[in-house]
């Protein structure tokens, strides 16, 4: 038993230290110097909401100090029925910007994907050639939508994933998140790199407008709650392999908040988690199944310290092989993300994540979640 663990160990430590070695060989993109925005593309920043009247006000603001032309992008708040005042507040502030603000009012009608539905009728009124879609809880820099529009000129990407990082949160549940979520950015990151992508998050997402309409929309994952960004990323890279790429760019980093309680961590995971069985390339589902037997690993050698044989000296070599690369990956990534205060929580967050893991593996088998005020399946 003791060697089939240490041998999904061993896979374990090889395939971190090839995440933490793709992520060190990615270039750090920097913008061109700000000079003429000809022949940039008109962008159209999406952001679906619902019930976001004080924390839509400040993206809106941060919209209205990019450097990037105000002629040149657009923004449609997709309201999903608020019952508070999203939708009164973004009217009022449609002449306070200098960019073209456009509500969509969406209408009340039962569906499995909220998020896909707002961002579908967005995009049917869309006069942008990129389409840029971020939440109505973020914040974004000066310099996001110029870094998108450099990007996407310099390498043609046909969908460009952006970096998510938490604002500065100094509570334990708060810590621990940032390290998790550095490590879905980074995987994801540099699963991209290497040709074969598996996630990305629509907080940060740019593609295509016609690649959208090229690839069906959601046709075909529109029954699916979460996967407006993963599932639609998958379809794209079939289509075009070459075309989906990371911005590795301080400048385009969105900061959102972690989930306040461990109830709306537990339902924001079941929602992500819904889109699994929607896979249809197997790498992401193979992948999440190595994870959740690797993790296994470190609690069932624990285990079997204290009622089969397992030696001291093979159960700390079992847990050195998944911490010690762990630490260089995360660590890379955290610092790139600006988060260096909490690299002393990484090794809170390897005590913890085992068991996290095995018991959303085991969660997600269950169908059913809450999301925005709704039950979801």
């Amino acid at each position: 038993m003791i060697y089939i663990l240490i041998s999904i160990s061993l896979l374990y430590a090889l395939f971190t230290l090839i995440l933490a070695v793709t992520w060190w060989r990615m270039p750090v993109f920097v913008a061109p110097d700000a000079g003429s925005q000809d022949g940039l593309p008109k962008i159209s920043v999406i952001i679906p909401v619902r019930n976001e009247e004080f924390t839509l006000p400040l993206l809106l603001a941060d919209l209205k100090a990019q450097t990037y032309s105000p002629g040149l992008f657009e923004v449609i708040v997709a309201d999903d029925s608020s019952t508070d005042n999203t939708l009164t507040i973004t009217r009022e502030l449609i002449k306070t910007v200098p960019y073209l603000l456009r509500p969509l009012s969406l209408a009340n009608e039962p569906t499995t994907s909220p998020k896909k539905r707002a961002i579908r009728q967005s995009i049917t009124i869309a006069t942008g050639d990129l389409i840029v879609t971020t939440d109505g809880d973020c914040r974004v820099g000066p310099h996001w939508l110029e870094t998108i529009a450099a990007f996407y000129k310099q390498t043609g990407a046909r969908l460009i994933s952006g970096p998510i990082s938490f604002n500065s949160d100094h509570t334990v549940f708060g810590n621990l998140q940032t390290v998790e979520s550095s490590s879905l950015i980074g995987a994801g990151a540099c699963t991209m790199a290497l040709g074969s992508p598996t996630m990305c998050n629509g907080a940060n997402l740019t593609y295509e407008k016609r690649v959208f309409e090229a690839v069906g929309g959601f046709d075909g994952i529109d029954h699916v709650a979460s996967g407006d960004d993963e599932l639609l990323m998958h379809k794209i890279a079939s289509r075009y392999p070459d075309g989906v790429k990371f911005l590795k760019s301080p400048d385009a980093i969105v900061h959102t908040a972690p989930q306040p309680s461990l109830r709306a961590f537990y339902h924001q995971r079941k929602r992500w988690a819904s889109k699994w069985r929607a896979y249809q390339s197997m790498l992401p589902s193979l992948l999440a199944v190595f994870i959740f037997a690797s993790n296994l690993a470190v609690p069932l050698a624990v285990a079997g310290y204290w009622s089969f044989g397992v030696t001291g000296y093979q159960l700390i070599s079992l847990i050195a092989l998944k911490a010690v690369p762990e630490w260089l990956f995360l660590g890379s990534v955290l610092m790139f993300l600006k988060k260096k205060r909490v690299l002393l929580w990484i090794p809170v967050t390897q005590l913890v994540y085992p068991l996290y893991v095995v018991f959303f593996g085991l969660a997600a088998q269950q169908k059913g979640f809450r999301w925005k005020g709704r039950n979801l399946h």
